[in-house]
């Protein structure tokens, strides 16, 4: 498996193949897969519990040698986290499309475990290894025909970005013979990414204990879940342009965002208008101003809850390398191969319960989650306890303007997942119904980052223009 840093390989083979295994110890020919090796992917996220398994073990040597228990609770979280960022940086496919996810919540982790990894964690959001120019011609010829030149004057070799599942290159594009050259940016599918995206999710999805450990408030089940959904949609590179198209029909004339067209798609590579960007949110989190934080994460969240009601989908890929940031001030968005349809919008039922607990209306708010779903039928909880559950989710929407940190999400993650005196906490109580998961996610996703951002914003206007029975009488 080529590492961040270490050349990729060229010509591993097809994840899946009989033949994969043996024919990966003899010497590569030319771009027959995604630029790493699927043997040694496989065998680094099988390490993985194997380390978490030897890692219990030395701190339960620990422990009957007498060392805290909190101790060694910290050390078996620091050399997990160690590992599992380490292995996650390194590998493409379904590893990094999970380390990506995962990447969002990382201002919710404790400080001793995250702080030392942040920079892996931010790498993640905004970079991978890249395909070499052999594959990337083969792929160009296998998506535009052996004269696919003619229709890209100029092509630039070198990435421009590089993802988990695909890579980003600069062109020019030629519609017709005739026609004037438009600068564009060409997304091209690593071969063999659909198979070794699903090949990784499934092993990972074996591996909810290790996560867990280090990230216990994560629904880290979940996210693996929702990213097997999702898999095949990603892949869909036509879907993905009608998706972006129509993302850009609804943005046109909005002074703020900036949305690129796509103007081609095959099965496996996107041609988009090219944007010029200085870099990502990533580059924001790691390096901006005060005011860049505040200026950037107002437009973030802006998009990320108004796409609903503006354009009847929700743009579900929260993390910061999609949001490219402009020297006009702008927002670009980029890649909208996962999205959840919403045709009505958010709907207003859940308008109406954030309004319930903003207003501390504990009674009627526990009518309405009992209403929607959201409390399981058995769920013996009182109107108090709902009320106290609630209320710091609510904190934002409390003053007109709010400045997430990670300090604020930590304090409501260890809030959430303590245990009551029964052993339960107050969030094993609450459900979630299927309709709302990809909302839930998605807004815990942008909380996530604004966090990350220490972002001041406005939450009150945000929510009575995103959230329909909101501001209703």
């Amino acid at each position: 498996m080529a590492a961040v840093d270490d050349p990729p390989e060229a010509g591993t083979p097809d994840e899946g193949d009989p033949s994969a295994n043996e024919r990966s110890a003899q010497p590569p020919t030319h771009g027959k897969s995604l630029p790493v090796n699927a043997l040694s992917r496989g065998l680094k996220l099988a390490a993985l519990p194997v380390g978490f398994a030897g890692r219990t073990t030395l701190g339960v040597g620990k422990r009957l040698a007498g060392a805290p228990a909190e101790a060694v609770l910290l050390e078996i979280q620091r050399r997990t986290a160690d590992q599992l960022f380490t292995v996650l940086g390194q590998l493409k496919g379904g590893a990094m499309k999970f380390g990506q996810a995962m990447s969002i919540f990382e201002a919710a982790l404790p400080d001793e475990i995250a702080k030392p990894y942040r920079e892996t964690l931010t790498k993640l959001q905004d970079a991978a290894p890249s395909m070499p120019p052999s594959v990337v011609h083969r792929v160009m010829t296998e998506e535009f025909g052996p004269d696919w030149r003619e229709q890209f004057p100029t092509f630039d070799d070198a990435p421009a970005a590089a993802a988990s599942i695909g890579q980003v290159h600069r062109a020019t594009w030629r519609e017709s013979p005739d026609a004037e050259p438009l600068d564009v940016a060409v997304k091209l599918q690593y071969p063999g990414a659909g198979k070794a995206l699903r090949s990784d999710l499934r092993q990972l999805a074996r591996f909810g204990r290790v996560f867990a450990l280090i990230a216990p408030a994560v629904d880290v089940e979940g996210i693996i879940e929702e990213l097997q959904v999702r898999v095949v949609e990603e892949l869909d590179y036509g879907r993905e342009a009608e998706n972006q198209n129509t993302f850009a029909d609804a943005y046109a004339d909005d002074p703020d965002i900036v949305i690129p067209r796509a103007v081609a798609s095959t099965d496996h590579a996107l041609v988009t208008t090219w944007m010029d960007s200085t870099g990502s949110l990533a580059d924001i989190i790691a390096n901006g101003t005060k005011q860049e934080r505040d200026h950037f994460g107002g437009l973030y969240i802006h998009f990320l809850f108004t796409g609903p009601a503006r354009v009847g989908l929700l743009h579900a890929d929260p993390h910061p390398g999609n949001y490219r940031i402009l020297k006009s001030g702008q927002l670009g968005i980029v890649d909208f191969g996962a999205v959840d349809r919403l045709p009505h919008g958010v709907p207003p039922e859940l308008g109406r319960l954030v309004r319930l607990a903003v207003d501390e209306s504990p009674a009627e708010l526990e009518e309405e989650l009992r209403r929607l779903g959201f409390l399981r039928p058995n769920a013996n909880l009182s109107t108090e306890a709902i009320a106290r559950y609630v209320r710091p989710f609510t904190d934002p929407a409390h003053t007109e303007e709010f400045t997430f940190s990670r300090e604020w999400i930590r304090g409501q993650v260890t809030r959430v997942s303590a245990p009551t005196a029964d052993g339960m906490g107050t969030s094993m109580r609450i459900n979630l119904p299927r309709e709302y998961v990809m909302l839930h996610r998605v807004a815990a996703g942008g909380v996530g980052v604004l966090s990350q951002l220490g972002a001041t914003v406005r939450v009150p206007d945000v929510l009575a223009e995103s959230l329909p029975g909101y501001a209703d009488d």
